[in-house]
């Protein structure tokens, strides 16, 4: 793909950024929990919503997750460059250069909240602007590198997705998405800062104020424990707010419980530990845990929708 782009002294140059580039600025492994749980929300929701239009809108809600990516990449490209784990995105090898990935960032914003907004509802497209601007500037711009904190409140971007799924279908905002909201909302910090603890050095590089870098590996423990007991609480209410079934609520109560074995076997770790084994573990889980979650949730609503046997 060649851009054409202007430099220091007014020379110009083009671009030597392939697609796979910008695809890679778009966080496509991000994206795809975004779409799913947009999808399992838009499912779930009351009502009906043309097909086409449903496809459309999960497109716009990918698209606004990709340029909420590729936002963050941008201004977050001295982090990546010092970070194992991010070193090799687009931006720190050179192949995009910053101000490329801002326009891609802010345009794709753009298309993706005008299309939503125009094609289903502005409650909907609304909470797509918010999120990309969430993510984008109060996230990214401010409490990534200002608090320890910062996944805590920053996780509500991703949270988001389900909510707008909802909105699209419904045009409103109700308890039921709310509760979806909070099951990623609360799911985000354990998750990460069991990351947290086994790319401790990462963060310290990078100067990134994580959990266990400020408040020490114990603190950060107790605080995992404590987010998973809270999670596995409310991600069983679906089933006694009527919205699922007990499939899900037997699901989300066993996955529950392992998830808190997972996290007090990362409260017992010794601190120091080499292996952070533990923290390994809970961090693989975590991420089985969400969608595996979402997807009882969607094969509920998919099976309440077909006709009943003999009628």
């Amino acid at each position: 793909m060649a851009l054409i782009e202007n430099i220091e002294g007014g020379e110009a140059r083009v671009s030597e950024a392939l697609p796979g580039d910008f695809f890679a600025l778009l966080k496509p492994r991000v994206m795809s929990l975004v779409v799913f749980t947009a999808f399992v929300g838009m499912v779930v929701a009351p009502g009906g919503i043309n097909p086409l239009i449903a496809a459309i809108a999960i497109l716009a809600i990918a698209v606004g997750a990709g340029a909420s990516g590729a936002l963050n990449m941008w201004y977050d490209a001295d982090i990546d460059a010092v970070m194992s784990r991010t070193a090799k995105r687009p931006i720190p090898t050179g192949r995009i250069t910053p101000g490329e990935a801002l326009s891609f960032g802010l345009i794709l914003s753009a298309l993706s909240v005008i299309t939503l907004g125009t094609l289903t509802n502005w409650v909907a497209g609304g909470l797509l602007a918010f999120t990309i601007f969430f993510y984008a500037v109060i996230y990214t711009m401010w409490l990534k590198r200002s608090t320890p904190q910062n996944i805590v409140i920053g996780g509500a971007a991703g949270a988001f997705p389900p909510m707008i799924g909802w909105a699209a279908v419904t045009g409103d905002i109700a308890l039921e998405s709310v509760v979806l909201f909070l099951i990623i909302f609360l799911w985000t910090p354990p998750h990460f800062w069991a990351l947290a603890l086994f790319k401790l050095r990462d963060y310290d590089l990078a100067k990134v104020p994580m959990l266990p870098n400020v408040a020490g590996e114990r603190n950060t423990k107790i605080q995992i424990l404590g987010y998973s007991v809270v999670l596995a609480v409310v991600a069983a209410m679906p089933w006694p707010l009527g919205f699922a079934g007990p499939v899900y609520g037997a699901v989300a109560i066993a996955l529950g419980l392992n998830f808190i074995r997972h996290a007090l076997a990362v409260w017992r770790m010794p601190d120091g530990d080499a292996t952070m084994a533990p923290a390994k573990r809970l961090f693989a889980f975590s991420l089985w845990y969400l969608a595996t979650l979402f997807a009882v949730l969607l094969g509920e609503a998919l099976f309440a929708m077909l006709p009943v046997w003999g009628a």
